[in-house]
C-alpha cells in the first residue's frame, strides 16, 4: 500500500466529491456540506489537482461528470460507508443512514415484497429511499455500473463479480379465471390447453416485448411439435391479470405468485399437463455486485429482503 501517496490525500475531499456527484451543482453541494460556494469551488480545484482530471464540465447550471468522475461515483459510496463503519462506535445503525438504494424486482415478487419492505424501512431506516423498477435489460451491466444496487432474478450463470443469494423456489403452473371451462378439471391435458389462447406475461423484461420471444413453456411445447396461440404479450402485470380474469385466456405463472391477486381477481391455478416436459422449479436469487459487498447498509437491506421473502414463503406453503 502506498501510504506516502495516501498521506497527501485529504479524505474530506472525497466527501466533497460525493456531494458534487450527487448534487451536480457547486452551490447545492456547498449548501449540503454547510460551506460557502467559493469554498466549494476551491475544493473542486483541489480535487482536480489531486486526481489529475477535470472531473466535471458545465452545461447550463448542471455539472456533467467526466468518465473518471462517473467511475468514482460507482466506487465512492461503498468506500465512504466503510470509512464510517471504522470510525462509528458500536454496531451499524440503519436509523442514521441517509441515501438511496436502487432495486429491480419483477412484479410477481414486488406485489408481496415491496409493501412489507417499505413498512420495515420507514420504521428502522427512515432516511433510506428505495427506488424500485420492474426489471433490467442488462442485469450484470446495471449492477456493475451502479445503475442498480440489487436485483431479484431467476438463477443462472453469472459473472464472478456478482454475489447470488438464494431467495425462493417456485413451481410453474397454468392460471385461469375461476369461470374458465377448464377450471372444473383437476388435471389438464396438452390437447385441452392448446385449444385456448394465452397471455404471455414477461416477468423480467422491462422495455419492449415481442410475440416472437419464446419462453421456456414455448420451447417445451415445440419439443413435442406443438405451439400455443398467443392473444396478448405484455410486461404489464395488471393488464395481464385483468385479461386472464375476464376472458378464456390462460397464463403460465408460478404456484406461489400473486396470492392477493388470486383472491381479488378470482383466479385458479392448475398443474402443468403430465405429458409436458418442463423444469420442475424456478429458483429466484437476490443479486448484488461485489462493489457494495462491504457496505453496511447494503448488507442490512439484503438481510431484510431475504427475511421478508422467507416469511412470505412460509405463509404461502
Amino acid at each position: 500500500m502506498n501510504l506516502q501517496k495516501l498521506s497527501r490525500l485529504d479524505l474530506n475531499l472525497l466527501v466533497a466529491l460525493q456531494a458534487l456527484l450527487e448534487e451536480k451543482s457547486v452551490t447545492k453541494a456547498a449548501e449540503r456540506l454547510f460551506i460557502s460556494q467559493p469554498a466549494m469551488s476551491r475544493v473542486l480545484q483541489r480535487l482536480r489537482h489531486q486526481l489529475d482530471d477535470p472531473l466535471f464540465t458545465r452545461t447550463g447550471n448542471e455539472l456533467i461528470p467526466s468518465p473518471k468522475a462517473r467511475e468514482l461515483h460507482f466506487k465512492l459510496p461503498a468506500l465512504l460507508d466503510n470509512i464510517l463503519d471504522l470510525v462509528d462506535e458500536g454496531k451499524f445503525d440503519p436509523g442514521k443512514y441517509v441515501g438511496e438504494i436502487k432495486i429491480a424486482v419483477p412484479e410477481f415478487v414486488a406485489t408481496s415484497l415491496i409493501s412489507k419492505l417499505i413498512s420495515l424501512v420507514t420504521k428502522e431506516s427512515p432516511g433510506l429511499v428505495l427506488s424500485v423498477s420492474g426489471g433490467s435489460e442488462s442485469v450484470e451491466r446495471d449492477l456493475a455500473e451502479g445503475q442498480l444496487d440489487f436485483t431479484i432474478d431467476i438463477d443462472g450463470p453469472f459473472s464472478d463479480e456478482l454475489m447470488s443469494m438464494p431467495l425462493a423456489v417456485h413451481t410453474p403452473c397454468i392460471w385461469m379465471s375461476k369461470n374458465h371451462p377448464l377450471s372444473k378439471f383437476n388435471e389438464l391435458t396438452l390437447e385441452q390447453i392448446i385449444e385456448f389462447p394465452f397471455v404471455q406475461y414477461f416477468l423480467l423484461i422491462s422495455k419492449r416485448v415481442s410475440a416472437g420471444t419464446n419462453a421456456r413453456f414455448d420451447k417445451a411445447l415445440a419439443a413435442l411439435g406443438l405451439k400455443r396461440r398467443k392473444a396478448l404479450v405484455t410486461n404489464q402485470f395488471v393488464t395481464a391479470i385483468e385479461t386472464v380474469s375476464n376472458s378464456d385466456c390462460l397464463m403460465v405463472a408460478t404456484q406461489k405468485d400473486f396470492v392477493m391477486e388470486r383472491e381479488t381477481y378470482q383466479i385458479v391455478t392448475k398443474p402443468f399437463p403430465k405429458k409436458l416436459p418442463h423444469d420442475g422449479s424456478i429458483n429466484l436469487v437476490l443479486l448484488q455486485h461485489q462493489r457494495t459487498s462491504g457496505s453496511a447498509i447494503h448488507l442490512w437491506l439484503a438481510e431484510r429482503i431475504i427475511e421478508i421473502v422467507k416469511e412470505i414463503e412460509r405463509i404461502n406453503i
